[in-house]
């Protein structure tokens, strides 16, 4: 069948760096391309070539056989083109209807066509199989429905290609299933639809073919069915992953008796309850349950962001009161926040800027890191930690998520921390990364760290922790350890059979 829209050699380069080298890239009507690689590997720039965002280079951008240019992402909007990105870019002080046709409004003599901009969005949410108040805020919305509601806006133009960009990063199971009905639907009455994501049992679920990219090059497209999880990881990651799949941590490796964190009954009115835990040296506690459960509310009062007001928490042996970060540094606790761009980085500051700077507050400011030692801190960690690019005077937001995270961690490894806290510490980040953090996580355990690990793929709280508290409405409901720890028993607790 001929394409839908076809990209022939489309190269892009940015002061230098390659990020686009010759690409070729087809999508048929009514099918979802699954387009996959690690941070960095050209996905965000191919679809800013397509939609008007950057121009190519060279190469040649094909729809439904006939040559285009956008050069805005309006004019790719006329063509057809719409794209959905992971953060929902609407107005939530508007109605859903005003949301779905601002800018597109239909006017008459009197100004607004009010009943005809309602129809008109009762009917694009329909055709999505929703059945919901337009004329509401769309604030009262969850993030899943005000998803819906950014696809609506997408298709009201009648649109042929639709790119959804890492649409499921903060939907629930449920959620997500319900998504991939709307695409499967769409996909039948004949759109072309890309879909990015750094989940691969979305890519099996939902995806007709596969299309990966490494360092800015096409590595090839498969067939879904036809491309093996690991030959997949391998390709994007261009080594082969065999020896980095493994089932569970090494249970083998003797816990220390030495305690490092203990609760009882620990929470906080209103956000978390019953939480009791106990954390010894060489073990990774996992953090599991649903979006909501509780888990990073549990998270932020091991380190003090908040403050307990239900139960007791002890360091060691010893009970502890009036906790705060600036303590929970001081007694050996490191916390690596799920959201990394506002309380991670210093998006302005170099790497090495990023990773000394808790150093140097340990230190105090009257003893300063001097600029060589700095360097030499930094140079080791980057190295260690397989930072890309390695050049340590880059500033740090223009790293991808995946090596913004390492330097995140470089910066608690710095002050080698007894128990490192990580919440969603591979969440928005591609393959490669997560297996490198995952087996550096392991590395360290065994040498005696000590983790709490937070994630919402079970595979990875499987594959990572000794040991999983399982949390439900804001609560603890079990505690597993050993072979205890499945998938299936972190299931069976959530669901409470």
């Amino acid at each position: 069948m001929p394409s839908l829209l076809e990209l022939s050699g489309v190269s892009k380069s940015f002061v230098g760096t390659h990020a686009l080298v010759d690409v070729d890239f087809d999508l048929q009507s009514g099918e979802i391309h699954a387009l996959l690689g690690e941070n960095g590997a050209g996905k965000s720039t191919l679809i800013k070539t397509l939609t008007g965002v950057y121009p190519p280079d060279s190469g040649m951008l094909m729809l439904a056989g006939a040559p285009i240019a956008p050069r805005t992402p309006a004019e790719a909007v006329q063509h057809g083109i719409s794209t959905v990105y992971q953060e929902v870019n609407l107005l939530p002080n508007l109605t859903v209807m005003e949301n779905l046709v601002l800018g597109r409004e239909p006017t008459g003599p009197h100004g607004i066509r009010w009943r005809e901009m309602r129809r008109r969005a009762e009917s694009a949410m329909a055709r999505l199989g929703i059945s919901v108040d337009v004329q509401q805020p769309l604030a009262r919305l969850s993030i899943a429905m005000q998803q819906m509601v950014a696809i609506a806006r997408a298709l009201d133009v009648s649109a042929k290609v639709l790119i959804l960009d890492e649409p499921t990063s903060s939907l629930d199971v449920d959620e997500v299933e319900s998504l991939f009905g709307v695409m499967r639907q769409l996909r039948d009455e004949g759109l072309g639809i890309i879909f990015v994501t750094h989940f691969l049992d979305q890519v099996y679920a939902v995806s007709d073919r596969i299309t990966i990219l490494r360092n800015g090059k096409r590595v090839g497209t498969w067939k879904t069915p036809e491309l093996e999880r690991l030959q997949l990881v391998s390709e994007m990651i261009g080594r082969d992953a065999s020896s980095l799949d493994r089932e569970s941590v090494n249970q083998s490796h003797s816990v220390s008796s030495d305690l490092k964190i203990a609760t009882s009954g620990l929470g906080r009115r209103g956000r978390v309850s019953n939480v009791s835990l106990e954390l010894r040296g060489g073990e990774t506690l996992g953090l599991a349950g649903l979006l909501g459960s509780g888990r990073t509310e549990t998270a932020r009062l091991l380190f003090g962001i908040d403050n307990a007001d239900q139960g007791t928490l002890s360091v060691g042996h010893q009970r502890v009161r009036r906790w705060n970060p600036r303590r929970a540094i001081s007694h050996g606790l490191g916390y690596c926040s799920e959201d990394r761009k506002n309380e991670g980085i210093f998006p302005e500051l170099t790497i090495r800027e990023n990773i000394v700077v808790l150093t140097q507050v340990k230190r105090g400011w009257f003893r300063p890191i001097s600029r060589k030692q700095q360097r030499t801190l930094a140079e080791d960690l980057v190295q260690r930690l397989q930072v890309t690019p390695g050049d340590i005077d880059r500033p740090i937001q223009f790293l991808s998520g995946g090596n913004q995270q390492k330097v995140l961690l470089a910066r608690w490894l710095a002050v080698e921390p007894d128990v490192l806290i990580l919440d969603e510490p591979t969440r928005g980040i591609d393959v490669g990364a997560k297996f490198e953090i995952m087996s550096l996580v392991e590395s360290l355990r065994v040498s005696g760290r000590s983790f709490v690990f937070i994630s919402s793929e079970l595979a990875e709280v499987v594959k990572s922790c000794t040991k999983v508290v399982v949390m439900r409405d804001r609560q603890q409901v079990g505690t597993l350890s050993g072979p205890e720890v499945s998938e299936e028993s972190i299931v069976k607790e959530i669901a409470g059979t």
